[in-house]
């Protein structure tokens, strides 16, 4: 029954599109299009765009969007009087809710305990629901002509004048890896066979992470958190980690080959690697190990002071993950050489995704490699976590991104670890005693803080890691 020509028209030819989109998330990755969703598209680049873009979308778009929205566009409407418009609405409202009550009523029972256990359905369900998400993320994330100032955090920050030791610590934000999929962490493949050689390191085997997507993960692991709550908003307006070292006359270098830093590194030295121009080692793929490229000179050109040097990976980044790493690290097969994971047995995008962990393994080593090369200047760590994990088939599902609420643990349990180098003055065996305890990206922000020996009122040592290790 149409009743209102004005709007039926171009309602109806936009929630065919959009209908479409979603089936295909759906069918392909079995995702969803929620706010947090929309997060990741607007700020993600073209690289990482272009790997979810295939002819099966483009066959989803046309047949399930274009080609209805075009039968509709050519549907007549009969002009009718706006008295008989009302009453032709009430009366398909009036329907609508007959047809619902006769479908929910002899279901009550089930339905109110069911969608109140699925609250995620609603996204499945309503092909309306992208169209709420992206009002509620604009909403909450207002766009102005202007970046304003962020609340100040950690001023008071500085190292002890007794601490004449220079710190040169290297953290490793990592991308979408499982902390199940380091051999480290007892997976029965070697995946770290290169991290495996070196004594002085520790793997924390419970690290959470505080979201499932990197656009609210990695603003997340560098904010001062006061509880589990996760607020992208808040840690938009307020200082940060990289902040509060620099109130510490820390300096701060932040390296990126992934989409960007997601605005944490807005008041420090950013570097972006996804280009030629930087990164030495492209080849159709920018390198992680390519941000290697140019630390000496930076290091040695800093004179005095502690130097921290934050590189973002594209590490395990999917859906194309075969593309995460050289041929030479194929070594798991066969693979998934395809960005449509349904195209692909398990075995085969599992494989994929260990070959890209190997690669990261090899990424880490040569850090450590830069790092020791160091040891007689600086006291040096590495200390690698990874903004959140991935789902590889486990229970149908595939990717990340689902709300914290219903995400599986393969989202959130994520890879963490750290080196020392020989000079570093801390009590391995202490470290090692607590590697399989809970951890959270929440206890980054004040372990780093504790590496550095920042003393501020921001600190928190009951969250700082190796608070027990300290010598």
């Amino acid at each position: 029954m149409v009743c209102n020509r004005f709007t039926v028209k171009p309602l109806l030819m936009l929630l065919f599109p959009i209908a479409a989109l979603c089936a295909y998330f759906m069918d392909s990755y079995n995702t969803v299009i929620d706010s947090d969703m929309i997060a990741n598209t607007l700020q993600t680049n073209i690289s990482e765009a272009r790997d979810l873009m295939s002819g099966k979308l483009l066959l989803y778009m046309v047949s399930l969007g274009a080609i209805p929205a075009g039968i509709i566009y050519r549907m007549p409407l009969a002009a009718m009087s706006y008295r008989a418009e009302f009453f032709c609405s009430v009366k398909s409202v009036l329907l609508s809710i007959g047809i619902m009550v006769l479908a929910i009523a002899p279901f009550s029972a089930q339905y109110a305990s069911f969608f109140r256990e699925h609250k995620i359905l609603r996204y499945y369900a309503n092909p309306v629901s992208p169209l709420f998400s992206t009002v509620r993320y604009f909403d909450k994330h207002r766009i102005t002509g202007s970046d304003p100032a962020r609340n100040p955090l950690g001023e008071d920050a500085r190292i002890p004048a007794a601490d004449t030791d220079r710190e040169l610590v290297i953290l490793v934000v990592g991308e979408t890896a499982r902390a199940d999929r380091f051999s480290l962490n007892g997976y029965a493949r070697k995946t770290n066979p290169g991290l495996e050689r070196y004594q002085s390191l520790v793997s924390f085997s419970n690290m959470q992470s505080c979201a499932t997507s990197t656009a609210i993960s990695v603003p997340c692991m560098f904010a001062l958190r006061d509880d589990d709550s996760v607020d992208i908003e808040k840690f938009g307006r307020t200082e940060n980690l990289l902040d509060v070292l620099t109130h510490a006359g820390v300096s701060v270098l932040w390296r990126d080959n992934n989409s960007d830093s997601k605005g944490v590194a807005r008041n420090v030295r950013s570097e972006n690697f996804r280009s030629a121009k930087l990164n030495p080692t492209c080849d159709g793929e920018c390198r992680d190990s390519g941000m290697l490229a140019g630390l000496d000179e930076y290091i040695t050109g800093i004179n005095q002071g502690d130097i921290l040097i934050v590189l973002h990976q594209m590490g395990n980044h999917g859906p194309a993950y075969y593309k995460r790493y050289p041929e030479s690290f194929n070594i798991f097969t066969p693979t998934c050489n395809s960005n449509q994971l349904e195209d692909c047995t398990v075995e085969a995008i599992n494989n994929s995704y260990d070959n890209a962990i190997l690669y990261t393994d090899y990424f880490l080593t040569r850090v450590i490699a830069l790092l020791q090369s160091y040891n007689d200047r600086f006291e040096t760590a590495l200390f690698y976590v990874s903004d959140h994990g991935e789902s590889l088939g486990e229970h149908g599902l595939y990717l990340h991104g689902l709300p914290n609420m219903i995400a599986p643990r393969e989202q959130r349990e994520v890879a963490a670890l750290i080196w020392f180098g020989k000079n570093f003055e801390i009590n391995l065996d202490e470290v090692t005693a607590h590697a399989a305890d809970t951890y959270t990206h929440a206890n980054l922000f004040h372990t780093v803080l504790g590496l550095f020996e920042v003393q501020t009122s921001v600190y928190n040592d009951k969250l700082d890691i190796l608070r027990s290790a300290h010598r």
